[in-house]
């Protein structure tokens, strides 16, 4: 039985008291011990996905149908007191911006013995000495010292060390990544994702890893799920799919990708814009960027196709 399985999830936005679809009919399958990353530009609804599974949607945003399973939990079903139950101490998440997610006015020591305290039965003093043994185990250094201190006097890459320590103080089976490395720079990147994949392998957690990056995903990831305008556009092992992508959008974001091997003078890039957010084409969302789209693509929305493990929705795969 897998970990989590996620079936025909579809998330809407009331928009002019209609609702907009940005998550439409996602499903995939997490096992224990496994890394996922889901991929895609912005507003192909990676993060909102996430957030719908831990009941922490935006207002105006809504589950329309769909499943949520966890150890026999019906996520998506539970209450908020039920929910609390499962968020930080089965399910914990690190957010995409961790200044913005840190309480500037109490220092990272009293942020995590707060979480401690709140589901496992610590005293005080416990409490802290487990803070900083948090803060050790990801590698911020004279942790009983910095414990004390405030989140302005941590550099963004310690803050994000900082919230993946909240995120495995309660021991969570899943933990859900969302876009952990932005506006780091590619030295930090590499030591928090080298950091996530030690700890992944050592506690034998679930990943939910969501980025825009493949090159992130290529270096973490045990299957790799390809978003588009809400849409699983393509699903495969991750070394399946980066030996041979099947879809034009993950050979497109492949290809952009820098090399020191090749070091062309320009990097190619997919021409267009994704759809904005909510935007419903009758057909394929990629068509309007495809090359190779046909009068059949822009009209009729191709069926995930699956060959294997290997899943793709597009007319180019069913007509073979």
């Amino acid at each position: 039985m897998p970990l989590l399985q996620v079936e025909n999830l579809q998330v809407t936005f009331t928009v002019d008291k209609k609702p907009v679809p940005v998550v439409r009919d996602l499903s995939y399958t997490l096992p224990a011990g496994k890394v996922l990353a889901v991929v895609g530009e912005s507003g192909s609804g990676k993060t909102i996905h996430a957030l719908s599974l831990l009941g922490l949607l935006p207002p105006g945003a809504s589950v329309r149908r769909g499943d949520a399973v966890f150890q026999r939990k019906h996520l998506l079903a539970l209450n908020e007191n039920q929910l609390r139950t499962v968020r930080g101490q089965q399910i914990a998440m690190i957010f995409q911006d961790p200044a913005a997610s840190l309480n500037p006015v109490l220092t990272v020591g009293e942020q995590l013995v707060e979480t401690l305290r709140a589901h496992r039965s610590l005293s005080k003093k416990e409490a802290w000495k487990e803070a900083i043994t948090l803060l050790e185990k990801v590698g911020i250094a004279q942790a009983e010292k910095r414990v004390h201190e405030y989140p302005f006097q941590f550099s963004g890459g310690m803050c994000q060390r900082v919230m993946i320590a909240m995120a495995l103080a309660l021991s969570p089976d899943i933990l859900i990544a969302d876009e952990p490395t932005t506006a780091l720079d590619v030295t930090i990147q590499a030591q928090i994702i080298r950091l996530i994949k030690e700890l992944q392998q050592h506690s034998q957690m679930s990943v939910i890893f969501i980025t825009h990056n493949l090159a992130l995903a290529s270096q973490v990831a045990d299957t790799v799920l390809v978003l588009y305008g809400g849409l699983c556009m393509e699903s495969a092992p991750a070394d399946e799919l980066f030996l041979r992508p099947l879809h034009p959008y993950t050979q497109g974001l492949l290809e952009s990708l820098a090399s020191v091997q090749t070091r062309p003078e320009r990097l190619p890039a997919i021409a267009g814009q994704p759809p904005v957010a909510g935007e419903i084409l009758l057909g394929c969302p990629f068509a309007p960027r495809c090359a190779y789209a046909t009068d059949k693509c822009r009209q009729e929305l191709p069926p995930l196709t699956k060959n294997g493990a290997h899943e793709v929705r597009c007319w180019r795969e069913v007509v073979k």
